[in-house]
């Protein structure tokens, strides 16, 4: 067997041109949803992530909002920010980059968000409606996860799930939807006795543990649909001295040749990340505006 190819940057090019239509027909009726992103820092990579967000929320049709501090910010004064945005009518999503810079604790500065406009679905009250079935944002990379699943898998109810890693960020959040999808979730981890022979089970396997090329062939279920979240940076050689290549969590060729369905590290799940943050930015404004949410 050899899998398709999952293609999440596709997918997600999809997306971001829908909800552009729906924003647009949200304008005409006087409505432009607001993403303000906090940035705390110089560090290189959520710098990197920033940018690729305020030029994806601006093609989009919403309003950008960047708030970049120094790393010598204090809790106080980001807290405080948190408070002046929850406020901020033009405002409909809020996202804080994490990590923070050493000396700043990201879980008060969490706690501080609005629920309402809590993009990231990061909040204590965000998590405990994704627990209870209730309606609510969803953190990005799972709910990007779920739509590429469901992309393979449109109706998951009995499927035999399996994720490997139990993170609040990944792995809870993932086993969420899919338990309100009627999939019988098994959340696997460092501990679990025999991981090979659990994940075996899985018609529907999901790597977010962060470790390398962690899962392999014999990890995958024969016809199983896998879906990588992992992103390692490793040592690449081949490619010449100090340089590096991009894997997941899964040792892709290997579990290719057994899976009915794979998403590459790059390509598959990276890009769904920003996109589903647009999707909820639009989901905040419509349900901050008293509107019905468009069609995606």
């Amino acid at each position: 067997m050899s899998a398709a190819i999952i293609d999440g940057k596709a997918f997600a090019q999809n997306l971001r041109e829908r909800i552009k239509k729906a924003v647009a027909d949200l304008a005409g009726r006087g409505v432009v949803p607001g993403l303000a992103v906090v940035l705390v820092g110089d560090d290189p990579a959520s710098q990197v992530y920033v940018r690729s967000k305020a030029k994806q929320t601006i093609e989009a049709g919403m309003r950008s909002f960047e708030h970049r501090l120094p790393a010598t910010t204090s809790q106080h004064e980001l807290e405080s920010l948190v408070a002046r945005l929850n406020a901020d009518e033009a405002v409909d999503g809020i996202l804080v980059q994490l990590p923070l810079p050493a000396g700043l604790d990201a879980a008060p500065v969490i706690a501080k968000i609005d629920p309402a406009k809590d993009v990231d679905g990061l909040t204590d009250i965000s998590a405990g409606r994704l627990a209870s079935g209730r309606r609510g944002l969803v953190p990005c990379t799972p709910l990007g996860a779920m739509l590429l699943v469901k992309s393979v898998l449109p109706d998951v109810a009995g499927a035999e799930a399996v994720i490997v890693g139990r993170s609040n960020l990944v792995g809870k959040p993932v086993a969420q939807l899919l338990l309100q999808e009627n999939a019988t979730v098994t959340i696997a981890h460092s501990r679990t006795r025999d991981l090979a022979a659990v994940c075996r089970r899985a018609d529907i396997l999901v790597a977010a543990v962060g470790r390398p090329e962690m899962l392999g062939a014999d990890h995958v279920k024969e016809g199983a649909v896998v879906i990588d979240v992992g992103i390692n940076r490793v040592p690449a050689p081949d490619l010449g001295p100090d340089k590096t290549r991009l894997v997941g969590d899964v040792a892709f060729e290997a579990a290719a040749a057994k899976a009915r369905a794979i998403t590459p590290v790059p390509g598959g799940v990276g890009p769904m990340t920003i996109a589903c943050l647009l999707r909820n930015t639009l989901t905040a404004a419509c349900a901050r505006h008293g509107l019905d949410l468009p069609a995606l």
